[in-house]
Formats: structure tokens, sequence, C-alpha cells
């Protein structure tokens, strides 16, 4: 992710930090992700208007949508 940094930044482009979050799913690989701090690791996260957990299920996204009909 540094190196994104590093490429954008070259180019007159930032990353906004405060948005980024972490969700490890299906991974042997937990090394930490920094860009000047470390980043919040999540359990869910709305992409695109579906929520994704860390076991990449849509359990969370068909309950948000069964209760809000």
């Amino acid at each position: 992710m540094t190196s994104v940094a590093a490429a954008l930044a070259a180019v007159g482009l930032n990353i906004n930090k405060g948005k980024y979050k972490i969700l490890w799913y299906n991974t042997a690989c937990n090394n930490r992700i920094t860009l000047d701090r470390g980043l919040d690791d999540v359990k869910t996260l709305t992409y695109l208007g579906s929520i994704i957990d860390e076991h990449g299920g849509s359990d969370a996204d068909v309950k948000n949508i069964w209760n809000s009909n």
C-alpha cells in the first residue's frame, strides 16, 4: 500500500487515509498495512451498497435487505 501511495503522489494524487479499512478475507497473510498510521481492521464493510463480512458471505446483506422491507 505504501508503494501505491508513492506512485499516486508522483502524479499528484493522494489516498484518503480516513476512508481506508482493512477486511481480512480468506488469507493466511496478516501483515499490518500502514499509511503513516495503522489502518483500521473491520469485520464487515459496505461496498457499492452490499455488505461483505470477513467470511465472504452475504448473510449480513440479506438481513439488511430483509429488515428494510
